[in-house]
C-alpha cells in the first residue's frame, strides 16, 4: 500500500525540506516529500486527507519507568525531593509482580502513543522473585502495540546496608544481573525484531557499584548495545559521589569507562562548564526530562550549552510517579517553557522544543539514521495533530500552536507505516478496561506496601 498524506495544514520536517504538500509512504518508509501544491511522482493507492492536521515526525521519549504509573499522586511521597521521595517509593515499588508490571507498561505505551509518540526507551531497573522477566514482558507489550523501542535492563546491586540508597530487598548480584543482561541482549539479537532494541542501564551512582558499571560496559559493547544510567540529577547525588568515590559524577563516569558516544545519561541538570565540554567531545546523550525535574524540584538542565558542546539532547517523560504522566507532546511544551526560563524568549523557540523531542531523541538512543525527521528514506514514523480544541481557536501559526496552546493528543499516529492511532483512537484498545485493570493493579499494589 502506497499513502499520500496529502496537504497538511502545517508540516515539520525537521530538516527544512518541503513538505507543505504533504508526504508518500510506501511500505514502511517515506519515499517522498511533496512541495506545496504539487503531485506525487510515485503512484499511490489511497489518499489521506491531512488539510486539517499538523504533520511532525513521530516524537521520541528518550527516559521513562513505566512501572511507575502504578504510584502517580503517592500520599508518601508528596512533597519531597529525589533522595526522600525514593526512600518513600522502594518499598512499594518492591511488591511489583508480573501482571503490575503487564498492565501498567500496556497502559504506559498507549498513554505515550495517544501522545504521538513512535519511539520510546524504558528504563526498568526494579527487579524481585515475583519480576525476574519484566523486560521480556515489556518486549512483548511494545511488539503487541506495534511500538519502536530501546528497553533498558536496569540494575541496583548497591543496597542500603553496602552504603547505597535503595533497601537490600531491592538490589541484586552482580552475576545475576549480568547472566539476566546477556540473556536479553541474545535473545532480542536472535528474534531479528530491528523495531526492539536492548540497552544495559545500572540505574544510579548510589544504587550500583563501580564494578557494576565496569562489567555492564564491556557486556553491552561485546554486544554493540547502548548504555543508560541517571546521572547529575540533583546535588545529593554529586554530593554521594564526592563522599563515597572522591569524584564529581563526570569523573565517576570516566573512571569506570562510559564517557563515550554509546552512552546516554538522564536528567543531566549538575554539570559545570569543563564536563559539558567533555561530554560533548566525547559524544554522549542527555535526555531532558523537564516535568520530574520541576515536580521533584530537581534543578533545570542547561541545554543550550550542552548543544552547543556537542551534546545530543532529547527529551523524556520519566517516571509517571514524578511527572506525574506519560504525555510527550505536553512534555514538548514543559521542555519549551522551561528553557526559555533558563535562557529567555529570543534563545529558545517552538522548533528547538520539536526538535529535541524528534531528531534530538533519535540520536540520543541511536536511531536517527532510521527515524526522528522526515525525509525520503527514513521509516514512516508520523504523527498528525488536530487543531480543533478550544485552546486553539485564535491562533495563528499552526505549528507554533503545537507547542505554545498545549496540544495534548495526537489525531493519527503512524508508527514504521502502520496506523496505531486513528480518530484520537488505538484500533482494536479497550481504554475503559484498560483503566479499570491498571487501577486494580495500583490500588494491590498499595496496600502490599
Amino acid at each position: 500500500m502506497t499513502i499520500w498524506i496529502k496537504d497538511p495544514i502545517a508540516v515539520w520536517t525537521g530538516n527544512d525540506k518541503d513538505a507543505r504538500g504533504g508526504v508518500v509512504v510506501s511500505g514502511d518508509t517515506i519515499v517522498e516529500l511533496i512541495p506545496a501544491g504539487k503531485q506525487p511522482q510515485q503512484a499511490y493507492d489511497e489518499i489521506f486527507d491531512a488539510r486539517t492536521l499538523v504533520l511532525v515526525p513521530g516524537l521520541v521519549n528518550c527516559h521513562h519507568h513505566f512501572y511507575q504509573t502504578l504510584t502517580r499522586a503517592f500520599p508518601a511521597a508528596l512533597n519531597k525531593e529525589l533522595f526522600s521521595w525514593l526512600r518513600a517509593l522502594y518499598p512499594v515499588w518492591a511488591g511489583l509482580d508480573e501482571a503490575a508490571v503487564t498492565v501498567s507498561t500496556r497502559l504506559a505505551l498507549a498513554e505515550l502513543m495517544l501522545s504521538g509518540c513512535t519511539l520510546v526507551s524504558d528504563h526498568h531497573y526494579l527487579f524481585n522473585q515475583h519480576i525476574q522477566t519484566a523486560i521480556d514482558i515489556q518486549i512483548a507489550e511494545c511488539e503487541r502495540a506495534g511500538m519502536r523501542a530501546v528497553l533498558t535492563r536496569g540494575s541496583m546491586s548497591l543496597g542500603k546496608s553496602a552504603g547505597g540508597l535503595p533497601p537490600d530487598t531491592v538490589v541484586q548480584t552482580d552475576t545475576d544481573i549480568l547472566n539476566e543482561s546477556e540473556r536479553l541482549l541474545c535473545k532480542v539479537r536472535d528474534r531479528g525484531n530491528t523495531m526492539i532494541q536492548v540497552a544495559l542501564a545500572p540505574c544510579s551512582p548510589f544504587s550500583v557499584t563501580p564494578e557494576l558499571m565496569e562489567s555492564s560496559a564491556a557486556l553491552a559493547r561485546s554486544y554493540g548495545a547502548l548504555l543508560h544510567t541517571h546521572l547529575a540529577e540533583t546535588e545529593d547525588e554529586n554530593d554521594f559521589c564526592i563522599k563515597r568515590f572522591g569524584l564529581r559524577p563526570v569523573d565517576y563516569l570516566e573512571k569506570v569507562g562510559w564517557l563515550a558516544g554509546d552512552v546516554w545519561l538522564a536528567h543531566g541538570i549538575f554539570f559545570n562548564e569543563n564536563e559539558i565540554q567533555r561530554l560533548g567531545r566525547a559524544g554522549i546523550g542527555v535526555s531532558h526530562c523537564p516535568s520530574s525535574n520541576m515536580v521533584l524540584a530537581s534543578g533545570i538542565c542547561e541545554v543550550n550549552a550542552l548543544e552547543a558542546a556537542g551534546v545530543a539532547v532529547g527529551l523524556g517523560v520519566d517516571g509517571s510517579a514524578s511527572n506525574d504522566g506519560s504525555n510527550m507532546i505536553q512534555e514538548v511544551r514543559q521542555g519549551f517553557l522551561l528553557q526559555r526560563l533558563k535562557y529567555g524568549a529570543a534563545a529558545v523557540t517552538h522548533e528547538d522544543a520539536l526538535r529535541w523531542a524528534t531528531i534530538g531523541g533519535a540520536r540520543v538512543v541511536g536511531q536517527d539514521q532510521s527515524t526522528g525527521s522526515i525525509e525520503v528514506g527514513k521509516k514512516a514514523d508520523l504523527a498528525l495533530f488536530a487543531l480543533d480544541d478550544l485552546r486553539f481557536s485564535g491562533a495563528g501559526d499552526a505549528l507554533a500552536a503545537l507547542v505554545l496552546c498545549g496540544a495534548h493528543q495526537v489525531s493519527h499516529l503512524m508508527v514504521n507505516g502502520d496506523w496505531r492511532v486513528r480518530n484520537g483512537e488505538i484500533p482494536g484498545l479497550d481504554i475503559h478496561r484498560l483503566r479499570a485493570e491498571h487501577q486494580q493493579a495500583a490500588d494491590r499494589l498499595a496496600a502490599r506496601a
